[in-house]
């Protein structure tokens, strides 16, 4: 997931802004990770590069 991302995405659930968190990145994306709601707290995992914004009972 390239970073430039996290300005047009948001919570699926409440629409509120993500918080990105990083543990493996390369120069051009983030490889895994997970977006955090900075306001409901749900978390959407970042695998391979790809995050999943399905709610957490959809998974």
């Amino acid at each position: 997931m390239r970073k430039k991302l996290l300005d047009i995405l948001a919570c699926p659930i409440c629409k509120g802004d993500l918080k990105l968190e990083v543990f493996d990145e390369n120069e051009e994306e983030v490889i895994s990770g997970k977006l955090i709601c900075t306001k409901c707290g749900t978390e959407y995992p970042i695998e391979e590069g790809i995050p999943n914004m399905l709610p957490p009972d959809l998974r």
